[in-house]
């Protein structure tokens, strides 16, 4: 199993960080190789919401299909695959006081058969994309405002 989590700090005020965390639709401009990601409902998460991910990572490309299992309304969301990888995760967001916050995205992937054995590189790949996608959406956010 990969488990993963990375947090940073990113200065804009939470409420502002989550209205582009907590919205799947959003993905494709912060996250390396998500070239579609089609949440229904549209906007927010709820409970319930689902989500048509297609991934683009280390030369594959993966079809996800997601479900928003909890929210806490502009703190957190948990969620988990319900078809492709076997994966869930979930995203927060922290105040820090009035302009910054800090942002977590966790990860959990649980690999089958042969493909346990790349656990080890596929982690270390994992983890640094999920960092540059941590700090591409804080520079989406800054130059946006």
């Amino acid at each position: 199993m990969i488990e993963l989590h990375v947090s940073a700090e990113i200065a804009r005020p939470a409420a502002e960080i989550w209205q582009m965390v907590a919205d799947f639709g959003q993905d494709p401009r912060w996250r390396a190789g998500v070239t579609t990601m089609a949440p229904d409902p549209p906007g927010l998460v709820v409970p319930g919401t689902t989500t048509d991910e297609t991934l683009r990572f280390a030369g594959r490309t993966y079809l996800i299909c997601g479900l928003v299992t909890s929210v806490v309304p502009g703190r957190e969301f948990a969620w988990r695959s319900t078809s492709g990888l076997e994966v869930d995760g979930g995203r927060a967001v922290i105040p820090l006081g009035d302009d910054r916050c800090r942002v977590t995205m966790s990860l959990r992937i649980r690999l089958r058969g042969m493909r346990r054995l790349q656990a080890p590189r596929l982690r270390r790949m994992l983890r640094r994309k999920m960092r540059q996608d941590v700090i591409r959406l804080g520079e989406l956010v800054i130059t946006r405002s």
